[in-house]
């Protein structure tokens, strides 16, 4: 999932938390009000359209307001707009699902198969501009379309009939259900698209829903909206929560103040508020699968492209301390990009990042001596004596604090180095690292699903989420492999990613730096709020009485 919003975050910090709230009750007659929930974000909803949305604050709002084939309740993955599990064929390339008769858009035409043929095309269309495009390749023809040197319509995708939905693959995908949870494969209604042109996903009026709840009263400029449960929701009997607020909150005290008031019930908190607050009743913890990192441009800082000088970067930040005096929030540290709990050996049980991580663990370990050391040797085998950059993070609490802290580790550890400091909206973060337009960004991804290739294809060298451009062609190949060759080979596939994930962290392709954990303040009414693979809450069943 595209970078959340760095928050915490999400998401997700360069993070939009997605912060779940309480319903308010009734006082009249002893009856109980409509169930709502209020929660916040970090920032504002920057695009409803499924081919667009670039973070969590997107994603989540999409993933209440609309509905793909599965989606994942808690760790459950369940068929949605699909009646039922799809039938694969003997060779597992061929993938047949057969739609619910009674989905229904919020306009009252039926969901059909061609709903999703028009969706999945108009995303492979590189007229569309879609940064996820890439997560369609191994369906037939994907690559060939993105890469503009075959048509949309050549998608292997097919409408058998109105209810029947056929996708053909180029080569076995391992993970493929979990894919398609992603919001980008959610469906969209062609006739809406068509109407509202450039302006699709906008703003709410634009839209048709077919998820759990609907949009109101929202455009992209707007710091708070609301969801309403959408009764043509064929599982709308599940819906208990009738309406959703949404409030934009950057500020750690005014999420708490807004929480004592009764205006938010689930706020996010970290840093100092954190540690004050571990002792009240509402406080609780969320790990996510999300990692944050940093990512290096070595266009636009020439030393950088040294290998010394980027590891002694690494060695030089104290993330034990970091953690616990900076967040705060039940983060952990990592030795790779890819978190711990996401992904297991289905032979052995092993956690992927355990394992794979404890053979680059020094990379991430602080050790002052060794980094200056290093600094001291980049710099000479570079032909420089000193060199200066720019440190980019969101505009939240947490964004800013951490910057504080790396700027400052940074600069006692290197006198030869200047590091300054600029916070920008996480939207603006976004865009400049998809224009490469930074020195070193302090970035974010949430698992899109639980596998660790969510995570090792952003770096391979052509993905467009390759913010810091970093090559290696070992790498890609790894990954390669993993996604062809050796794809139906689980001891294979798992030494291809092993490998991949142990060069990006010895090549220091980019600089992990931690695991994320929200600490929240939840009111104790809410009930079913369970987060999922990909870091998002299916409200469908939650309560809040």
């Amino acid at each position: 999932m595209k970078k959340q919003y760095l928050v915490a975050g999400i998401t997700l910090l360069t993070s939009a938390l997605m912060l779940t709230a309480c319903g308010q009750k009734s006082t009249q007659s002893g009856q109980a009000k409509t169930q709502t929930v209020s929660r916040m974000v970090k920032d504002v909803l920057t695009s409803m359209d499924p081919a667009q949305a670039p973070d969590n604050v997107s994603m989540q709002t999409l993933t209440d307001t609309m509905a793909g084939l599965y989606r994942y309740h808690g760790n459950k993955l369940q068929p949605d707009m699909a009646a039922r599990r799809a039938t694969i064929s003997a060779d597992q390339k061929t993938y047949t699902f057969h739609l619910r008769k009674n989905a229904r858009w919020s306009d009252g035409k039926r969901v059909t198969a061609n709903d999703f043929v028009y969706s999945w095309r108009r995303t492979v269309d590189p007229a569309t501009k879609s940064e996820y495009a890439y997560v369609f390749s191994g369906i037939k023809n994907a690559d060939a379309i993105t890469a503009g040197t075959a048509k949309p319509d050549s998608l292997g995708v097919t409408a058998v009939n109105a209810t029947t939905f056929k996708v053909t693959l180029d080569h076995v995908i391992p993970y493929f259900e979990s894919l398609v949870t992603l919001n980008v494969f959610d469906p969209v209604e062609e006739s809406a698209v068509r109407k509202a042109g450039s302006q699709f996903g906008t703003k709410s009026s634009t839209l048709t829903f077919n998820g759990p709840y609907r949009l109101t009263k929202w455009s992209n400029a707007n710091n708070s909206w609301t969801e309403t449960k959408n009764p043509d929701y064929w599982n709308a009997k599940n819906v208990h929560v009738k309406r959703i607020n949404v409030q934009v909150v950057k500020d750690t005290s005014t999420a708490v103040n807004l929480f004592q008031a009764g205006k938010l019930d689930d706020a996010i908190i970290s840093g100092d508020t954190a540690t004050q607050m571990v002792n009240d009743k509402a406080y609780n913890t969320v790990k996510l699968q999300r990692s944050y990192f940093i990512e290096m441009n070595q266009s636009k800082v020439p030393a950088l492209r040294n290998q010394k000088v980027r590891e002694a970067l690494s060695l030089a930040i104290n993330r034990t301390q970091y953690l616990k005096k900076v967040l705060s929030d039940g983060s952990s540290r990592i030795n790779t990009v890819v978190p711990v709990g996401l992904f297991t050996n289905s032979q052995t049980g092993k956690d992927f990042a355990t394992t794979s991580g404890k053979a680059v663990s020094g990379y991430t370990q602080y050790d002052l001596a060794k980094a200056k050391r290093l600094m001291k040797a980049g710099l000479k085998e570079a032909g420089i004596s000193k060199f200066s950059f720019t440190l980019t993070s969101d505009d939240t609490d947490a964004g800013k604090n951490t910057l504080e802290y790396l700027q400052g580790a940074w600069t006692k550890a290197f006198p030869q180095v200047t590091v300054n400091a600029k916070t920008v909206p996480a939207k603006t973060r976004l865009d400049l690292g998809r224009k490469h337009n930074f020195d070193v960004l302090l970035a974010t991804w949430g698992a899109d699903f639980p596998d660790a290739i969510t995570y090792l294809d952003l770096f391979t060298t052509n993905n467009a989420n390759n913010d810091g451009q970093w090559s290696n062609q070992e790498y890609d190949r790894l990954i390669a492999a993993s996604k062809t060759t050796d794809v139906t080979s689980v001891s294979r596939r798992w030494q291809d990613l092993t490998q991949a994930n142990q060069i990006l962290t010895r090549n220091m392709g980019i600089i992990p730096l931690y695991q994320s954990g929200e600490a929240h303040l939840t009111n104790t009414s809410i009930q079913g709020l369970h987060y999922s693979p990909n870091n998002l809450v299916d409200f469908v069943g939650v309560t809040n009485k």
